[in-house]
Protein backbone atom coordinates (compact mmCIF):
# COMPACT_ATOMS: atom_id res chain seq x y z
CA UNK A 1 0.00 0.00 0.00
CA UNK A 2 1.48 3.43 -0.97
CA UNK A 3 1.36 6.40 1.51
CA UNK A 4 -1.59 7.94 -0.27
CA UNK A 5 -3.52 4.64 0.23
CA UNK A 6 -3.26 4.16 3.62
CA UNK A 7 -3.49 8.38 4.00
CA UNK A 8 -6.70 7.36 2.36
CA UNK A 9 -7.78 4.75 4.25
CA UNK A 10 -7.10 6.51 7.18
CA UNK A 11 -9.00 9.11 6.77
CA UNK A 12 -12.15 6.75 5.47
CA UNK A 13 -11.31 5.40 9.17
CA UNK A 14 -11.30 8.56 11.07
CA UNK A 15 -14.92 9.22 9.44
CA UNK A 16 -16.59 6.19 10.08
CA UNK A 17 -15.34 6.56 13.71
CA UNK A 18 -16.67 10.18 13.57
CA UNK A 19 -20.32 9.01 12.08
CA UNK A 20 -20.35 5.85 14.68
CA UNK A 21 -19.46 8.25 17.71
CA UNK A 22 -22.73 10.42 16.16
CA UNK A 23 -25.14 6.97 15.96
CA UNK A 24 -23.91 6.32 19.18
CA UNK A 25 -24.50 9.20 21.21
CA UNK A 26 -20.76 8.25 22.56
CA UNK A 27 -19.92 12.28 23.83
CA UNK A 28 -16.61 11.24 24.44
CA UNK A 29 -15.79 9.35 21.01
CA UNK A 30 -16.86 12.77 19.55
CA UNK A 31 -14.93 14.67 21.77
CA UNK A 32 -11.74 13.24 21.03
CA UNK A 33 -12.30 12.88 16.93
CA UNK A 34 -12.34 16.76 16.93
CA UNK A 35 -8.73 18.43 16.84
CA UNK A 36 -8.05 20.51 20.06
CA UNK A 37 -7.43 23.70 19.12
CA UNK A 38 -10.23 26.36 18.28
CA UNK A 39 -9.70 26.71 13.95
CA UNK A 40 -12.86 24.14 14.18
CA UNK A 41 -15.75 25.16 12.02
CA UNK A 42 -19.69 22.91 11.83
CA UNK A 43 -22.50 23.84 9.69
CA UNK A 44 -25.51 21.79 10.43
CA UNK A 45 -28.13 21.40 7.63
CA UNK A 46 -29.87 24.34 8.20
CA UNK A 47 -27.95 26.27 10.69
CA UNK A 48 -25.30 29.39 10.66
CA UNK A 49 -21.61 28.60 10.93
CA UNK A 50 -20.29 27.54 14.53
CA UNK A 51 -16.31 28.10 14.93
CA UNK A 52 -14.51 27.19 17.68
CA UNK A 53 -13.73 23.69 19.62
CA UNK A 54 -16.95 24.73 22.82
CA UNK A 55 -19.55 25.73 20.21
CA UNK A 56 -18.97 22.92 17.81
CA UNK A 57 -18.73 20.38 20.84
CA UNK A 58 -21.80 21.96 22.76
CA UNK A 59 -23.66 21.69 19.60
CA UNK A 60 -23.07 17.80 19.06
CA UNK A 61 -23.51 17.46 22.83
CA UNK A 62 -26.75 18.55 22.35
CA UNK A 63 -27.49 16.19 19.31
CA UNK A 64 -25.87 13.32 21.04
CA UNK A 65 -28.45 13.40 23.56
CA UNK A 66 -30.95 12.04 21.35
CA UNK A 67 -29.07 11.17 18.47
CA UNK A 68 -31.05 10.44 15.17
CA UNK A 69 -30.12 7.03 12.97
CA UNK A 70 -27.64 8.26 10.48
CA UNK A 71 -26.27 5.92 7.80
CA UNK A 72 -23.49 6.95 5.19
CA UNK A 73 -22.28 5.65 2.07
CA UNK A 74 -20.19 6.46 -0.62
CA UNK A 75 -17.18 7.98 1.31
CA UNK A 76 -14.40 9.03 -0.82
CA UNK A 77 -11.23 10.57 0.94
CA UNK A 78 -8.81 12.99 -0.52
CA UNK A 79 -5.55 13.30 1.13
CA UNK A 80 -4.26 16.90 1.15
CA UNK A 81 -0.55 16.74 2.42
CA UNK A 82 -1.14 16.33 6.51
CA UNK A 83 -4.98 17.33 5.61
CA UNK A 84 -7.49 16.06 3.75
CA UNK A 85 -11.08 15.52 2.93
CA UNK A 86 -13.95 12.90 2.88
CA UNK A 87 -17.07 13.45 1.47
CA UNK A 88 -20.10 11.47 1.87
CA UNK A 89 -23.54 10.80 1.91
CA UNK A 90 -25.55 11.08 5.11
CA UNK A 91 -29.15 9.43 5.13
CA UNK A 92 -31.19 10.20 8.41
CA UNK A 93 -34.42 9.82 8.28
CA UNK A 94 -35.84 10.20 4.80
CA UNK A 95 -33.13 13.02 4.44
CA UNK A 96 -30.24 12.75 2.18
CA UNK A 97 -27.66 14.86 2.96
CA UNK A 98 -24.33 15.50 1.26
CA UNK A 99 -21.43 15.85 3.98
CA UNK A 100 -18.06 17.45 3.71
CA UNK A 101 -15.81 16.39 6.81
CA UNK A 102 -11.84 17.84 6.83
CA UNK A 103 -9.27 16.23 8.96
CA UNK A 104 -6.14 17.35 9.80
CA UNK A 105 -2.65 14.98 11.17
CA UNK A 106 -1.73 15.75 14.49
CA UNK A 107 0.95 13.39 14.84
CA UNK A 108 -1.08 10.63 15.92
CA UNK A 109 -3.91 10.29 14.63
CA UNK A 110 -6.75 12.14 12.04
CA UNK A 111 -8.97 14.81 14.21
CA UNK A 112 -11.76 16.81 12.67
CA UNK A 113 -11.38 20.23 12.04
CA UNK A 114 -14.64 20.78 9.97
CA UNK A 115 -18.18 19.03 9.18
CA UNK A 116 -20.35 20.55 7.11
CA UNK A 117 -23.83 19.03 5.41
CA UNK A 118 -26.81 20.09 3.46
CA UNK A 119 -29.60 18.12 1.98
CA UNK A 120 -29.37 16.72 -1.77
CA UNK A 121 -32.09 17.41 -4.61
CA UNK A 122 -33.70 14.06 -4.92
CA UNK A 123 -33.14 12.41 -7.92
CA UNK A 124 -36.75 12.08 -8.77
CA UNK A 125 -37.00 15.55 -9.41
CA UNK A 126 -34.30 16.53 -11.33
CA UNK A 127 -33.68 16.03 -15.13
CA UNK A 128 -31.49 13.41 -15.72
CA UNK A 129 -27.36 14.69 -16.46
CA UNK A 130 -28.28 17.98 -14.36
CA UNK A 131 -27.83 19.03 -10.98
CA UNK A 132 -29.51 21.74 -9.15
CA UNK A 133 -31.22 24.65 -10.81
CA UNK A 134 -30.38 28.03 -10.87
CA UNK A 135 -27.19 29.57 -8.96
CA UNK A 136 -26.13 27.51 -6.06
CA UNK A 137 -22.64 29.82 -5.03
Amino acid sequence: MSWDDSRGKGLIEANAAFYRAFADGDLRAMSALWADHDDLVCIHPGHERLTGRSPVLASWFAILENPPPVRTSDARAVPLGQAGLVTCTEAIGNNRLAATNAFEWDGEAWRMVLHQAGPVLAEDRREPGRGPSGAVH
